[in-house]
């Protein structure tokens, strides 16, 4: 059955990544009705919107979205699309794989509440955030990431600071509420501060890690150094509803956009969560052993230690997937 996938490019160097992951998903689908959207700050500069309702309802409408980066500047007056979109969707687990020889986490990162709720209001001499941790959205995020423990090493880490934050405290209780629930896992809590050091030093220690919103988001960050940056990790947006969003962790590196030096392995990769999501585990892995046999050819991009830019390391790999579908 054909498949409804929104291309969403966003800013910077989501507009140079993207067009390679998408190629890449309609060479190995061509049967796949590919719909490409506009949106970000650069269409808020050109009609005054970032994000229309047309396009979010077709991003409802789609079966997932490849969504490229967008950039987000620090006005009061300026809404965070992604976080909107989120909402929207109902996209409440942020899927970050950290993957590497010898390593292999999986950071499970609630994606609708916390600092990021979009509480917020500025005041005379002062702005305000409402972090929000409530105990739904705790407990759905608690369970799917047992669910994927269960499917993995049966090890979860709880990432909090319950020893400082009432709200933390509140989803480690609910945390644990919830674990009792199922069918046994080893499970453990760390304070976030000391688990991301100890994830850098001691990787292999860890299976599954699930945090709260801004916490998973500067833990996955920093954990990006065991796989060569953030070039190089994806992540899956997953909720509750058909619709699901795949995206590199990195941002439109605004500093590098225009110039060709950007790494798309990490949308490639994103692309390759979105056809396992939607059932396609070898195209998955046609995708990965084409980045791995690009590498072996001897090009990388300038992050990796390379000379290749986007677009010689875009063609190379789309020359090496090509020969899964003759």
């Amino acid at each position: 059955m054909t498949k409804r996938i929104v291309i969403a490019p966003g800013d910077g160097i989501g507009q140079e990544v993207t067009p390679v992951a998408a190629q890449a998903l309609e060479i190995l689908h061509p049967d796949w009705t590919y719909i490409p959207v506009v949106l970000g700050y650069e269409c808020y500069q050109k009609t005054g919107n970032p994000l229309s309702d047309n396009v979010l309802q077709i991003m409802k409408e789609s079966d997932a979205i490849l969504f490229g980066a967008i950039t987000t500047p620090p006005s009061k007056d300026y809404e965070s699309i992604l976080l909107r979109i989120r909402k929207e969707l109902n996209l409440y687990a942020n899927i970050r794989p950290i993957q590497a020889p010898g390593i292999d986490i999986t950071i499970v990162r609630e994606n609708t509440e916390g600092l990021y709720s979009g509480i917020e209001w500025r005041e005379k001499d002062r702005a305000c955030t409402v972090r929000v941790v409530s105990e739904a959205g705790t407990r759905r995020i608690i369970r799917h990431a047992v669910e994927l423990a269960k499917r993995r090493r049966r090890h979860l880490t709880i990432g909090t600071k319950a020893n400082v934050l009432a709200s933390d405290a509140y989803f480690y209780e609910i945390a644990l509420d919830e674990i009792s629930k199922t069918e046994p896992i080893v499970h453990t809590m760390k304070y976030i501060d000391a688990l991301v050091l100890d994830v850098i030093q001691h990787p292999t220690q860890y299976d599954v890690i699930v945090t709260t919103n801004m916490f998973g988001d500067i833990l996955s960050d920093a954990a990006a150094y065991l796989c060569g940056g953030l070039g190089m990790l994806p992540s899956a947006n997953i909720g509750s509803s058909q619709h699901s969003l795949f995206e590199p962790v990195h941002g439109s590196a605004p500093d590098i956009a225009g110039t060709n030096r950007a790494n798309p392995v990490a949308a490639i990769r994103s692309a390759a969560l979105l056809m396992q999501h939607l059932g396609d585990s070898q195209g998955a892995v046609y995708l990965e052993t084409a980045i791995q046999n690009t590498w072996k050819a001897g090009l990388k991009t300038q992050d990796l230690g390379g000379n290749a830019s986007t677009t010689e390391f875009s063609n190379e790999f789309l020359n090496q997937l090509s020969v899964f579908v003759q």
